[in-house]
């Protein structure tokens, strides 16, 4: 883990306790930075997008938050990993067993997308802090 005041990171190997460790990991920032209220849907949709890292990546997974600056603000969360190829939203069918995740992100979030990085990729969406 890697913290500077108003930010804090880590990284996660591609294993599958990664998605259990983000999100204790997000929880437990967000109760240090009396954020409580958003730590139910940013646990969740941390655990989408680390959950998708480990479906088509092999390497390491940062997160990182991003705490506001002022009242009202918002918190900015990113999900890295060094697969390059960039998701995309897909509508899933009431059959299918998964493609949800960047969807729930969508409706969730205030704002989120995509970026590209010099290995790999990011993932972000921002909630806003009420």
């Amino acid at each position: 883990m890697t913290a500077g005041g108003d930010r804090v990171e880590w990284t996660f190997s591609a294993e599958p306790g990664a998605v259990r460790a983000a999100r204790a990991a997000v929880r437990s920032r967000l109760h240090d930075w009396n954020l409580d209220s958003l730590a139910d849907i940013a646990a969740l949709l941390v655990s989408e997008l680390v959950t998708n890292a480990l479906r088509h990546a092999t390497g390491p997974i940062g997160v990182r938050l991003v705490r506001p600056s002022h009242p009202g603000g918002v918190l900015l969360v990113e999900v890295s990993d060094p697969l390059p190829d960039l998701p995309r939203e897909r509508v899933a069918r009431p059959e299918d067993e998964s493609g949800r995740g960047l969807q729930l992100v969508a409706h969730s979030s205030r704002r989120w997308g995509t970026r590209p990085g010099e290995a790999g990729k990011t993932v972000w969406f921002e909630l806003a802090v009420p």
